[in-house]
């Protein structure tokens, strides 16, 4: 790494070493966000530039150094950033905004941190980098993503760190240590998500490109705690032996470099003992854990997570060393064993293999499925797994090998999914979204050339794929890898008849550790977990609709402008000077362009063409907030009290309608689109809102409740509760709690539009912000202000 702050290697969840998107390099942040700074910001009125960049990250460096980082390193970030701003240095802004957030993830101010989350991506798309490919717009995707991870948002990390792998494809040499870093982010979030053997492909890709850049890898702090990754995950494997061979080589490159003072080293310390632990070898356990918080306390204070964890874990350590009667001495050595294990050293036979409750977990319930019918409310569905999960399976075991062995030329260019109109595409879908349009099914997005080449037949033999399955208890599917009788010939499956996939939201076994806790269990979990029982289901599940097929179908092969165009009307997203486009699209449309999985996109092109819906210009956003404000104000704070005192029950009621329409809309645009996405369709506007509002990065995160309210007591409210179960007790409470819920509504926006710097003014009447609002829309194009 280019850079020596101690925090950037250890910045998001210390048990996996370095915080790997922290690890891009500032300094390339800060000349990547300069050079586009300086191509969309050459103003002649703009304000001498009077913040160092360098200087500032020199100071950081020092604060780091001398260990003070706990009490010294929040002020000076937040002083740096009036700095940078007041000097009117976006570029230098950008820098300090990127390194605020790896500083409050390491103290776990994940609330905090969504302000700068969506500041450096405001900023970004402001300075025209989220258009391009440039290193300052990689990093600042990669640590945004970090922060969602740490926070445990994860849809929305797992987003932002995919759009980051399209930018360095293009921007970053194939040994750039910061491929390395995303690779190491990509794994910790697959190991949160209970996707281990994902995280382990990630990491051994991650070892590989820092060994290949190291000059000398025995002695390099980024290899080392690489290799402690790689035995967390390996632990989670329960692959022992490999786990301890690469937790002991971390140690041993410390040994070997003299880092044992280095911050890092309490990574490697605590990973050596986790591995341990489950080793039983407690005494070790103890040791290392106890080394570990030595470190921690001293470079980053006992007030954060990374010394609560580690103390909690040398807890359980010590609790279990004293139950199987193992003496360890106050510095922590066991008996006069010394030093920690060195790398190499072997497993011993016992009881280090040994797994106590092997053969005591229950058995797997039965999984009991069935095909169903069009229509039918049964209360266990046809398939007990999301639709999501049930297509990246279907890609994952079916077309994927099919494509490299029929397309093999292709197979580098073709990009696979599932993304549009649906209900699994939003992730909302259950039990009742399955008697129409559900079975396995992707997408394939193909260029306009190679469609040209293989379209058609593509299509044809995506078509024919096997889609015969079987879901186990654990909720894994497995793919019966035969041709379907109307096929024209079987391809070789790879192994896909035995491919499972596992579920993300599944906890991991008892026992087993995972990434960002480290945290010891008493006991060793079994690894024998007896076979689940399972029932095959054959598709169609359920009658595909006309709305479903022919030139609307949902699935299948396409040309990558024709899908979107499909949906929004573009093959492309409007251009960022053509506000009058954008407003034309609606955000229910812009969420079908956006939402899903992407499963593969080798050449990134599909991802950066639906990066670009994304996009939402910003003047754009503040033009849709000043309307909505007028909505809030006109339907809900005016027109709905007025309708109520006139008696008239369907034009309050239509009034509610409309405020609770703008009031949700408003909540997604306050946080972003780019960072939470747009709200969807009306079906899905409330399940998308409780998502949202359950995010501890939320702003206005109690709004969606508010809204709930006001339209149960509606009924009260506009028609006395007659025949609605209101109780009789007349319109008169309801519509008192109505009114005072749309001002403390009211009250709430103006509160967050002065956070973010959009208002001076405390006039709560909403129609009054909007001059407010709108003097922060740089564009002067008139289609943006309200008349």
């Amino acid at each position: 790494m280019d850079e020596e702050a101690l925090l950037k290697q250890f910045a998001a969840q210390f048990a996996h070493g370095p915080d790997d998107a922290d690890d891009t390099d500032a300094a390339a942040a800060a000349q990547g966000a300069d050079s586009t700074a300086n191509q969309v910001a050459d103003d002649a009125d703009q304000s001498p530039a009077t913040f160092d960049t360098q200087q500032f990250l020199n100071g950081l460096d020092a604060i780091f150094d001398r260990h003070t980082a706990a009490t010294e390193a929040g002020p000076y970030l937040e002083q740096a950033m009036v700095d940078a701003e007041n000097a009117g240095d976006e570029a230098g802004l950008l820098t300090v905004l990127n390194e605020t957030m790896g500083f409050y993830r390491s103290q776990g101010r994940h609330k905090e941190n969504q302000w700068i989350v969506q500041r450096a991506l405001e900023l970004a798309a402001r300075m025209g980098l989220t258009t391009g490919t440039s290193e300052a717009w990689a990093i600042t995707l990669i640590n945004c993503a970090t922060s969602m991870r740490a926070a445990k948002q994860y849809d929305q990390a797992e987003d932002l760190y995919h759009q980051a792998q399209s930018v360095c494809r293009h921007s970053l040499a194939p040994t750039d240590r910061r491929l390395a870093a995303l690779h190491n982010n990509l794994s910790m979030l697959y190991s949160e998500t209970n996707r281990p053997d994902k995280a382990e492909l990630e990491l051994r890709e991650a070892l590989r490109i820092i060994e290949a850049s190291s000059v000398n890898p025995d002695a390099d702090i980024d290899v080392s705690s690489s290799h402690t990754n790689l035995a967390l995950t390996l632990l989670t494997e329960h692959k022992l032996e490999d786990a301890h061979w690469h937790a002991a080589k971390a140690l041993e490159i410390y040994r070997t470099g003299h880092l044992e003072h280095s911050a890092h080293y309490a990574s490697a310390l605590a990973g050596f003992a986790q591995v341990c632990f489950a080793e039983r070898r407690y005494a070790d356990a103890v040791t290392g854990y106890r080394h570990a918080l030595a470190v921690i306390e001293e470079c980053y204070g006992k007030d954060t997570d990374y010394w609560r964890i580690t103390a909690d874990n040398l807890r359980q350590a010590e609790e279990a060393a004293a139950q199987a009667g193992v003496t360890v001495d106050n510095a922590g050595v066991a008996g006069d064993a010394g030093a920690l294990p060195q790398s190499g050293s072997r497993l011993p036979n016992s009881p280090a293999q040994g797994k106590t409750g092997a053969n005591a977990a229950s058995s797997p319930s039965t999984v009991s499925v069935s095909t169903g019918s069009a229509g039918a409310a049964e209360a266990v569905s046809a398939c007990p797994v999301s639709g999501l999960k049930l297509a990246r399976a279907f890609w994952t075991q079916m077309g994927k090998p099919m494509i490299a062995a029929k397309y093999p030329q292709y197979a580098g260019r073709i990009a696979a999914g599932l993304v549009g109109h649906g209900s699994e595409c939003y992730g909302f879908d259950d039990a009742y979204s399955q008697d129409h349009d559900f079975g396995p099914r992707f997408c394939l997005w193909l260029t306009d050339e190679d469609y040209a080449a293989i379209g058609e037949q593509l299509e044809v033999d995506y078509e024919a794929l096997p889609r015969k399955f079987s879901v186990d208890a654990q909720g894994r599917v497995t793919f019966e890898a035969h041709a379907r009788s109307d096929a024209s010939g079987a391809f070789p499956s790879a192994g896909a008849g035995s491919t499972v996939i596992p579920d993300a939201a599944n906890a991991p076994t008892p026992g087993t550790a995972t990434h960002d806790t480290a945290t010891a269990e008493s006991g060793a979990a079994s690894s024998d977990v007896a076979e689940a029982m399972t029932t095959p289901i054959d598709a169609p599940l359920s009658p595909v609709t006309p709305r479903a097929q022919g030139a609307n179908r949902r699935d299948g092969v396409f040309r990558i402008g024709d899908f979107f165009e499909s949906i929004t009307g573009h093959h492309t997203a409007p251009a960022q000077t053509a506000p009058h486009e954008w407003l034309m699209l609606q955000e229910s449309t812009l969420a079908a362009a956006t939402n899903g999985e992407v499963f593969a996109d080798p050449t990134g092109l599909f991802s950066k063409t639906r990066q670009g819906f994304k996009n939402m210009p910003d003047d754009v956003r503040l033009a849709l907030i000043s309307k909505r404000l007028g909505m809030i104000a006109q339907a809900g704070q005016y027109n709905l009290p007025r309708s109520l005192k006139r008696g008239d029950g369907a034009a309050a009621w239509l009034s509610i309608h409309e405020f609770v329409q703008a009031t949700a809309s408003l909540v997604f645009l306050v946080n972003v689109p780019m960072v939470v996405g747009y709200m969807p369709y009306y079906k899905w506007q409330f399940a998308a809102l409780r998502k949202l509002s359950g995010s501890m990065f939320a702003l206005l995160p109690n709004v969606g409740e508010q809204l709930e309210t006001v339209m149960r007591l509606s009924s009260a409210a506009c028609y006395g509760g007659a025949g609605f179960g209101e109780g009789g007790k007349g319109a008169a409470p309801a519509i008192e709690k109505i009114n005072d819920i749309v001002e403390q509504i009211a009250v709430d926006i103006v509160k967050e539009l002065k956070r973010e710097h959009l208002t001076t003014s405390g006039e709560t009447f909403l129609e009054w912000q909007r001059p407010y609002v709108e003097d922060h829309i740089a564009s002067d194009d008139p289609v943006l202000k309200s008349l």
